[in-house]
């Protein structure tokens, strides 16, 4: 080999030189593409498969099997609201009855009612009070006197239906009067209730809302524990 290295000419010599080269950079692409690129192909791979199958198993564990799946879970997590109706009338562009969600506030009728009139008096009117179906809400005017109107009604109307209990001891039906719609006439027929406490009870849910419960009234000055027992079996929230 020495001696056919020796005997070829310079011209030969750089021909030979470029051919090794050419020979080497070939076997240099291959070893690359085999042993590097494809190395590193399978590593990735694997990560890869890795990765999903941890996905997957993060959704099984919450019970869902696919993407699919969870979407219709989640959108079917989201609470659906109820419609409700109430009747509006007073100082409203819009009187009458419109459709809210339930949780909706006296501003959402009032906005419903396409909105308060310019003599429309809202300082007397809780506009955060959360209605419910059924009721009536009167939007009252500057300079009104509210002691003989309730602001919000939950019953059908004066002398359409009246509510009425059962009393064990006469077998007769009594009517009891409901605090939170009540006006002052019928607040005043209650024993050691006068016109005074009548509009202070009127006054005092005007502008904390309706009584949750019977219990409630105690919370008006002037009405302690004697007077509550008296009226008690008289009254009602519903």
């Amino acid at each position: 080999m020495k001696e056919f290295l020796m005997n070829l000419t310079t011209k030969q010599k750089i021909i030979l030189g470029i051919i090794a080269a050419i020979i080497m950079i070939i076997i240099f692409i291959f070893a690359y593409k085999y042993f590097y690129i494809d190395t590193n192909k399978e590593e990735s791979t694997e990560i890869e498969q890795s990765t999903n199958e941890a996905i997957n198993n993060d959704i099984n564990e919450i019970g869902y099997e696919d993407n699919e799946n969870l979407d219709d879970g989640i959108l079917n997590s989201k609470k659906k609201k109820t419609a409700i109706i109430v009747h509006i009338i007073g100082e409203v562009n819009k009187p009458g009855v419109v459709k809210l969600e339930e949780g909706a506030r006296i501003i959402d009728a009032i906005s419903a009612a396409g909105g308060q009139t310019e003599n429309a008096d809202l300082s007397k009117v809780n506009l955060a009070y959360i209605v419910e179906d059924g009721t009536q809400i009167y939007i009252p005017k500057y300079n009104e006197n509210l002691a003989d109107i309730s602001l919000i009604r939950e019953d059908a109307g004066e002398g359409i239906i009246k509510e009425s209990v059962v009393n064990n001891e006469t077998s007769t039906n009594k009517t009891k009067v409901n605090i939170n719609t009540a006006t002052k006439e019928k607040l005043i027929t209650l024993p050691g209730i006068g016109e005074s406490m009548a509009e202070k009870i009127i006054e005092y849910r005007t502008q904390n809302g309706k009584f949750e419960k019977v219990e409630d009234i105690k919370k008006v000055s002037g009405i302690g524990e004697s007077k509550f027992n008296n009226i008690k079996d008289m009254i009602t929230v519903k």
